[in-house]
Parts: C-alpha cells; sequence; structure tokens
C-alpha cells in the first residue's frame, strides 16, 4: 500500500506514513534553524520511515559533518524511492545531494538551492544551507540575495530575520543589519542568531558595555545551543571587555567558565570549541596578555596537536597554526601546513586560485607564531586587507584579528609609517576602539612625533569610558 502523504513545518508534501518520522524531521529544522545542539535528533526520522527521501537525504546531510562514513547508505536509500518521493522532497534531495559530493561546484550548488527556494520558499532550513554555502563562498552579497528572495513569503517567521542581518553586517551595513536583528529578536527573544547579529552591530560601533549588558541578559537562552553558537556568543562577549579594556582577569574568566568548560559537557563538539578557544588567545596575545593566558595556549595546543581536528575549517587550521608553532611545536605545525599545501594542489583550477591568499594567511600566521616576522609580512604584503580573506570561513570580526596582526608585523618590523596607514583606515570606521589609538600612539611613538602624546591620551580616556 503507498504511503500517503503528510505535510512538514513548511505545509510541503512528504511521503510517509509515520507521525513519527515528519516530528523528528520537524526537531530537526527547529535545532538546525536554533543552533540548537541536538540536531542528531534527525537520525531518528529514518528509523521511524526508512522509505521517506526527506528524511534519509537530510540525516545524510547531517553525517557529513558528524560521521561521513555512514552517508552513503543514506543518500543510496534516498535515491532508492525517489520515484515515489514529492516534488519538494525530489528538490531537496537533488540540491542536498550536489551539496555533499565531493566534486561540487560552488556556484552551480547555489544555483540549485536558489532554484528550490524559488519553487519552495518556505523552507527555511534550505535556505540556511545556501546561506552557509555562501560564507564559505566569502560572498556575503549572495546570501542577502537569497534570503532577499525568500523574504516577502516569510516576513513574520521567526529565524528569518536574523538570517538577513548577518550578510547585512558582512556588507557593512550596520544600521539595516541592527534593525533586522532587533525585529528577529522582538519575534523570539531566544533566536541566537539575531542576538548574535544584534551584538556584531554594537560591538563593531564600540558600543561595548551595551553589547555585554544585552548579552549577558540573553544568555539564560544558550543552555540548548551547540558547542560553537554557546561558545561564540561568549567569544563576542569576551571581545567586547577586551576591546573595552576591562580588567584582564575578566576574559580570562570567561574563557575559562563560558569557553573551555564547554568540553566538560558529555555532548561537546572539541572542534567548535577550539575555533572561539584559538580565537580569542590569539587577540589577547597581540595585546601581550602572555604571562595570564600562557597555560591555556599551552593545554589548547596540546589539544589540537590531534590531527583529527585538521582539515575541517581553514579558518581553524590557520590558528591552529599559530597556537602550535607559538608554544614550539614547529613539526606538527609544518605537517598541518604541508597538509594544508597538499589539500590546495588537488582543488580544481578556479577553487586553487580562490584559495591562493587562505594558504599565504595560513602560513604567515605559522611564520608570526615563530617570531619571523619579515618572512610572515612578506606573505600578507603591505596592503593587506581582511576583507579578501573571507574565503577561509570567518566573519569580519573574526578577521579583524589578522588585521592586528598585519599591524603588529608592521611594528615589529620597523615599518611605522606604513603601519600608521594601516590603523587609520581601522579608526576611519572604529574610532572608539582604544586599542587602536594605542596602537597609533606605538607606531607614531617610533617615528618620533609629537603627536604620539595626544593619541595615548586618547586611549586612556576611552578605556576608562567603559568598564572602569
Amino acid at each position: 500500500m503507498e504511503a500517503e502523504m503528510k505535510l512538514d513545518k513548511w505545509g510541503y508534501q512528504v511521503r510517509t506514513s509515520s507521525d513519527a518520522c515528519i516530528s523528528a524531521i520537524n526537531s530537526y529544522y527547529h535545532q538546525l534553524l536554533s543552533y540548537g545542539r541536538k540536531r542528531s535528533v534527525i537520525l531518528e526520522a529514518p528509523k521511524s520511515d526508512p522509505e521517506c527521501v526527506l528524511a534519509n537525504i537530510l540525516a545524510a546531510h547531517f553525517l557529513c559533518s558528524a560521521d561521513s562514513s555512514r552517508a552513503p547508505d543514506f543518500i543510496n536509500a534516498a535515491k532508492s524511492h525517489l520515484d515515489c518521493a514529492s516534488s519538494y522532497e525530489k528538490a531537496v534531495f537533488e540540491a542536498v545531494r550536489y551539496l555533499i559530493s565531493p566534486d561540487r561546484d560552488d556556484d552551480l550548488s547555489v544555483q540549485q538551492h536558489s532554484e528550490l527556494l524559488r519553487d519552495f520558499p518556505k523552507d527555511l532550513v534550505s535556505l540556511k544551507r545556501a546561506q552557509v554555502l555562501a560564507f564559505y563562498m566569502g560572498q556575503p552579497d549572495l546570501s542577502l540575495k537569497l534570503v532577499q528572495q525568500v523574504l516577502p513569503m516569510n516576513d513574520h517567521e521567526e529565524y528569518i530575520y536574523g538570517m538577513l542581518a548577518f550578510p547585512l553586517l558582512e556588507l557593512g551595513r550596520m544600521e539595516d543589519a541592527e534593525k533586522a536583528g532587533k525585529k528577529g529578536y522582538e519575534i523570539n527573544k531566544d533566536d541566537s542568531w539575531s542576538q548574535h547579529a544584534i551584538c556584531h552591530v554594537y560591538q563593531y560601533e564600540c558600543r561595548f558595555k551595551e553589547a555585554v549588558e544585552f548579552m549577558v541578559n540573553c544568555a539564560r537562552s544558550w543552555g540548548s545551543l551547540s558547542s560553537f553558537m554557546y561558545t561564540h556568543n561568549w567569544w563576542h562577549v569576551a571581545l567586547c571587555y577586551l576591546e573595552g579594556h576591562a580588567p584582564m582577569e575578566k576574559i580570562r574568566d570567561i574563557y575559562d567558565e563560558c569557553i573551555w568548560k564547554e568540553l566538560e559537557r558529555s555532548d561537546a563538539t572539541a572542534v567548535e570549541v577550539y575555533l572561539n578557544a584559538a580565537g580569542l588567545l590569539l587577540r589577547v596575545y597581540i595585546r601581550g596578555a602572555h604571562d595570564i593566558f600562557k597555560d591555556r595556549l599551552n593545554d589548547l595546543a596540546n589539544c589540537v596537536t590531534d590531527q583529527a581536528f585538521w582539515f575541517l575549517e581553514w579558518h581553524l587550521d590557520i590558528l591552529i597554526l599559530w597556537a602550535l608553532s607559538c608554544t614550539g611545536r614547529f613539526n606538527k605545525a609544518e605537517d598541518l601546513l604541508e597538509g594544508l599545501k597538499s589539500r590546495v594542489s588537488m582543488m580544481s583550477q578556479k577553487k586553487q586560485q580562490q584559495m591562493h591568499r587562505g594558504l599565504a594567511l595560513a602560513e604567515a600566521l605559522y611564520k608570526y607564531g615563530k617570531g619571523d616576522y619579515k618572512e610572515a609580512l612578506e606573505l600578507l604584503g603591505h596592503k593587506f586587507d581582511a576583507v579578501n580573506y573571507k574565503i577561509i570561513g570567518a566573519s569580519d570580526e573574526q578577521l579583524d584579528v589578522f588585521t592586528e596582526v598585519h599591524i603588529t608585523l608592521l611594528l615589529e618590523t620597523g615599518e611605522a609609517s606604513a603601519a600608521i596607514q594601516a590603523i587609520e583606515k581601522q579608526l576611519n570606521k572604529r574610532k572608539g576602539a582604544p586599542f587602536l589609538w594605542s596602537l597609533l600612539e606605538k607606531a607614531c611613538s617610533i617615528l618620533g612625533r609629537a603627536e604620539a602624546t595626544s593619541y595615548g591620551q586618547k586611549a586612556k580616556q576611552l578605556e576608562a569610558a567603559y568598564f572602569t
């Protein structure tokens, strides 16, 4: 007897007779959009109905990042029942199968998802998949286009405005991003992606105290978040304290209690914790807090010598290279760097060209960690602009640390005039950031310029304004 059609959360047809299967699919939708830590619920769907195409292909997509060796079985199960599937299931199957194929073309994959969303515009999970892909392509304009495509059909839906806010942030449209984030927050105050977008705006605009107060108030809703989102939100809080010149012990406490401690949870995803831990440690090291965080960096470096955490995220690999070389684990760092070079060499010509900058940044961070500042600067070049490195899978806020590395390299190699130009470029965007004024003071002092004193005073004035 043919299985009946049921409707999923979006109101689209799914061929199954199992209420439990549809329930698991809908729960997965919620977990994915809310950055929940129970995305594995999708594996319950094919258990309830092994013939359900949507259940199997979504399970395959989940397993590609959780346990890739199991994914082909679910792809094959979905494919074997494709003839009986609904048109919606067929569209999702084709888009996801191509997305997870090893030889996919990113542009074509986005196009497939755009076509899927044209026919099924209420499917916010497919939108999320496409936006994530656009993020790793370093194309926020494409991500914005995708969400704008379906916004008219979802203008009262939760999660849609957080998905609108993020590409607006990445395109520098802070006022629009704040409006979108706040609208998402009004619809659902526990929407962590909207919370995150609002914090991004406050942080960029140097409203550090406001950002911390907002996020700490939101933190009550973070207990069910994935390891990445939980530690990433606390990473933002720590950065606001750091940039607002709070006592370094405050940043240390957040690192210990709200980032590293996440590893104690039985369902923690370690790689997601390491990304935020390493990103924060690099920031504090640039600011000279070696003594306070030295043991913590050693602990992290010990963990990421495990090659199981390599080659998962370019952004993480670059941070790992710094952590390994900074702690004297040069052989391990060289193994990782050679592995990255090897992987790039096996990419298509198009992808190799795209990843060339990422590889240069990786090698530069390795050299920077070793203290080979001149070589690191040569790899980045004097006209380094972090916005050109989105391809590593990092937001503007995450990329800012590499701008700080570049300025540090200019100062360490006697290029104070070039450093001043780089600092002033940053100050044009963020005049309320004390650290930038301190760097400007240092650069002007090297050149013996009288204005160094006034820049130092400006830094101290701003430092006193936030968390004293």
